[in-house]
């Protein structure tokens, strides 16, 4: 008597041994490359001022109030 073959089952194993294997690899690749990062030097340590209260932004605020 042979045994039945079911070719989903056959699949979704494929799957998930594919699935494990990529997986470790993402982990191995990521895992180096956070290894041998630098951390960019700080050029300018003063703080910039990007934001400025302006007559349009105050009538902006207004109407939210109303």
């Amino acid at each position: 008597m042979q045994p039945s073959h079911n070719a989903e089952r056959r699949r979704f194993m494929k799957t998930v041994g594919l699935g494990t294997a990529a997986a470790g690899a993402a982990a191995a690749v990521g895992h180096v490359t956070l290894a041998q990062a630098d951390t960019a030097p700080v050029k300018n340590k003063k703080p910039t001022v990007n934001y400025r209260e302006t007559d349009h932004v105050r009538a902006y605020y207004a109407s939210l109030r109303d």
